[in-house]
C-alpha cells in the first residue's frame, strides 16, 4: 500500500469517527473540520499503461515470422522443381526412352524387373513446334541394380532422330545400347 493511499483511508476514518462522535478532544468540531477540509485530496494513483501489442508479443511473432517465410522460400522451391521435372518427364523422347529401356532384354537381364525410373532427370530438351533437340540422363533402377539412360536426339519435321540412346550400369560401367537393331530414326 502507498504511503498516499494509506493517508486518505487515515482521513476518512477520523472523520467517520467525528461524525459518530460529534467531538473531538481537545478542540471544538468545527475547528477539526476545517483542517481537514483543508487538506488537499491526494491525486489517484493511476496504473501503469498497458504495453503495446508489439512490445507483448515481439517473443513468439519474430521467430514465428521467420519460420514462415523460410517456409515459404522451401515450397516455392519445392515448387519450381516439381514443375521443371514434370515438364521435362512429359516429353516424348523421355516417355520412348524409358519404354525402350523397360522392355529391352540386355536391361532386364542386368537390373532386372521391374525397372522404375529415378525423380531426379538431369539435362535439358528444347522443343519448338515441330523441332528441337533433347540431351538427358534419366536414372532408373531395378531389384539387381541401378543405371542411367543416356539420350541424345534431334526433332525434325516431327520425328525424334536419336544419336545416342544407351543405358550406363552403375557398378561394372558396362554400356547397353537401347538403339539396338533401328539405330536412326524413330517417330513419335
Amino acid at each position: 500500500m502507498s504511503w498516499a493511499a494509506f493517508c486518505l483511508i487515515a482521513t476518512e476514518f477520523v472523520k467517520l469517527r467525528l461524525r459518530q462522535r460529534d467531538w473531538l478532544p481537545g478542540s471544538s468540531r468545527s475547528t477539526y473540520k476545517v483542517a481537514v477540509e483543508q487538506i488537499p485530496p491526494e491525486p489517484p494513483v493511476s496504473p501503469t499503461p498497458r504495453p503495446n501489442w508489439w512490445k507483448r508479443n515481439w517473443k513468439w511473432f519474430v521467430p514465428l515470422g521467420c519460420f514462415s517465410i523460410a517456409l515459404l522460400f522451401v515450397v516455392f522451391v519445392g515448387s519450381v522443381v516439381v514443375i521443371v521435372f514434370s515438364a521435362v518427364k512429359s516429353t516424348d523422347v523421355y516417355k520412348d526412352a524409358l519404354t525402350r529401356a523397360k522392355s529391352h532384354p540386355a536391361v532386364i537381364e542386368a537390373l532386372g524387373s521391374p525397372v522404375t525410373e529415378g525423380f531426379l532427370v538431369s539435362g535439358n530438351t528444347n522443343v519448338n513446334g515441330a523441332s528441337g533437340e533433347a540431351n538427358l540422363a534419366i536414372p532408373v533402377s531395378g531389384p539387381k541394380g541401378k543405371g542411367t539412360i543416356y539420350v541424345a536426339a534431334k526433332k525434325s519435321l516431327g520425328r525424334w532422330e536419336y544419336s545416342g540412346l544407351v543405358l550406363e550400369i552403375a557398378n561394372t560401367h558396362k554400356r547397353i545400347d537401347l538403339l539396338g537393331s533401328s539405330a536412326g530414326a524413330h517417330s513419335q
